[in-house]
């Protein structure tokens, strides 16, 4: 009751200053609620109210400091976490075996992988204990890793095992079959490194290569084996190895865009004297056009190479006696036409130059220096022998 008393007492009662001029009575209608004079109540309540609002505020203040703070502390937990997890990732990353190691790896490299690939298989073998050591090492010592079969140990330094697969006469059961070799030479390298004997490799040479070898070859494998890196060792059979050579050569030709049938073969001849003539590719093309120039006019090709090649011997070999003999099938010096089969395995500069030559009307050539390999080309007999006698005055200056 009392308080209703008071309630009913202040809403009812005004403030008024006595020192401040009365208002006329006639400007007391203009005045807005808001310019009024307020009661005792309700400036009370508004005192209230003004004392929530900033109650408010401040513990609205008190909890975003709370929470940013425990955001602050979360993220950097988070932050410190992630940042011993990444030390610890990359310590794991680039860990490293002091090395020397132990016990015996057999391991291999394979022709096309790179140190990143050679790094996770040699961590598999247990020989290093990471790739990123490993191909740190690579990195740091620019070094080339060479395919082969290589001996190694177990819990290795990584750097130690780089200096190893970057050192190509330590590697082993890799076949290298280069450009302008003969069958017979790559069959003994593949018979010495694969452990496989010898006579395997030849009966399957002298079978015929059924199975093995397309029928435009007509089973002579010269010509047929694509130069490269080959894992013979990992191969069971003198029949895969030879087989897996053919393939990559077919391989080669179709991607070459090399006609097919007796036009392939005719190629690989031409491109195969051509190779073993000279030895720079500079002058693959004009030896092909001296070769395409002389069949034109049903002229002997008049080739060392092919001469020696069917007596089995080296060009520098041959006697008078061997240069005259026509029971040679691949005597073109007195013989017209090519020669049976490809003289040697061709590379791909010696048959993009068949594919290819350059137009001339040259019939001779002469290599008249035997230690730069500078070759000479002659579209007359005059102009030959002016050639010939070049090479004699330069090599006999030489010796």
């Amino acid at each position: 009751m009392a308080d209703d008393f008071r309630d009913f007492f202040e809403e009812r009662t005004q403030w008024t200053d006595p020192d401040a001029p009365k208002a006329l009575e006639s400007d007391a209608h203009i005045l807005s609620d808001e310019e009024a004079p307020r009661s005792r109540r309700e400036i009370r309540k508004s005192k209230e109210r003004k004392r929530t609002r900033q109650l408010t505020r401040i513990v609205a203040i008190v909890l975003v400091v709370a929470v940013a703070c425990s955001l602050a502390g979360f993220g950097y937990h988070r932050l410190t976490m992630w940042r011993d997890a990444r030390e610890r990732a990359s310590e794991t990353l680039t860990a490293d075996y002091p090395g020397p190691g132990s016990g015996a790896v057999e391991f291999t490299v394979e022709s096309g992988e790179g140190p990143a690939e050679i790094g996770d298989k040699l961590v598999k073998a247990d020989v290093i204990k990471s790739q990123g050591a490993f191909t740190s090492a690579v990195a740091a010592n620019n070094s080339t890793l060479y395919p082969g079969t290589y001996e190694l140990k177990k819990h290795m330094a990584s750097a130690d095992v780089v200096a190893i697969l970057s050192d190509q006469s330590k590697a082993t059961g890799f076949l290298q079959v280069k450009a302008g070799e003969r069958v017979s030479q790559v069959i003994a390298d593949a018979a010495k490194l694969s452990g496989i004997n010898a006579d395997d490799f030849n009966a399957v040479i002298n079978g015929g290569g059924a199975g093995i070898l397309p029928a435009e070859a007509g089973g002579k494998f010269e010509g047929w084996f694509e130069p490269g890196t080959y894992n013979v060792k990992n191969h069971g059979s003198a029949s895969d190895i030879i087989k897996t050579m053919v393939d990559k050569r077919v391989e080669k030709l179709d991607a070459l865009g090399v006609p097919t049938g007796t036009d392939r073969q005719r190629l690989l001849i031409i491109a195969s004297i051509s190779e073993s003539e000279v030895n720079s590719e500079e002058y693959y093309g004009k030896v092909v056009r001296v070769i395409l120039n002389r069949m034109a006019k049903n002229m002997p090709l008049g080739m060392d190479s092919t001469v020696a090649y069917g007596l089995g011997v080296s060009a520098d070999k041959l006697t008078d006696a061997m240069l005259n003999d026509a029971s040679n099938p691949y005597n073109t010096r007195v013989n017209t036409g090519l020669p049976p089969t490809p003289i040697s395995n061709p590379g791909e500069s010696a048959i993009k130059a068949a594919m290819n030559p350059p137009e001339g009307d040259w019939l001779y050539f002469v290599t008249v220096n035997l230690t730069t390999g500078e070759t000479k080309f002659a579209a007359t007999e005059d102009e030959f022998w002016k050639l010939r006698d070049e090479y004699k005055n330069s090599n006999s200056n030489a010796n």
